[in-house]
């Protein structure tokens, strides 16, 4: 395989992501990691859980305790206990945050698939999720030994 500088494209991406999320960031007076978590139970129903938004997206726990707080206390959250889970629902009240940041998703996604044909585009997105995938199996290996 070449040789390829996979941490410069991750900060790439990164830094992209993050700039396209400022305007949103600013209108609604929400953190990065606060706008993360009601874009993350949006995006993904059935994982509604703080555990989950720990563990899937790999943040730190007391960084999602805050967040969760803040956004509970705004309104845009309510917690449903469930034995001894907490589920996180959203609100209406986020129904425009999360709005704005779905839309400043699907401009970073367009933006980094310019000039991908159709077919380019599936392919790419097959391999990143290989190689995701592969990555986070040799974390657990890794764990493991």
């Amino acid at each position: 395989m070449e040789n390829f500088d996979y941490l410069i494209l991750r900060q790439s991406l990164h830094r992209l992501y993050l700039r396209m999320m400022e305007p949103v960031l600013e209108r609604f007076g929400l953190t990065q990691m606060e706008e993360d978590i009601l874009l993350f139970l949006a995006n993904n129903p059935g994982h509604d859980t703080a555990a989950e938004l720990v563990s899937l997206r790999s943040l730190a726990k007391s960084q999602v305790s805050t967040s969760v707080e803040r956004l509970v206390r705004r309104g845009y959250l309510q917690r449903r206990p469930e034995g001894r889970k907490i589920h996180l629902r959203l609100l209406p009240a986020a129904a425009e945050a999360v709005r704005q940041g779905q839309d400043s998703q699907k401009r970073f996604g367009e933006a980094i698939a310019r000039d991908f044909s159709p077919e380019e585009q599936t392919l790419l997105y097959g391999i990143l999720t290989r190689m995701t995938e592969n990555a986070r199996r040799a974390c657990r290996e890794l764990t493991e030994e």
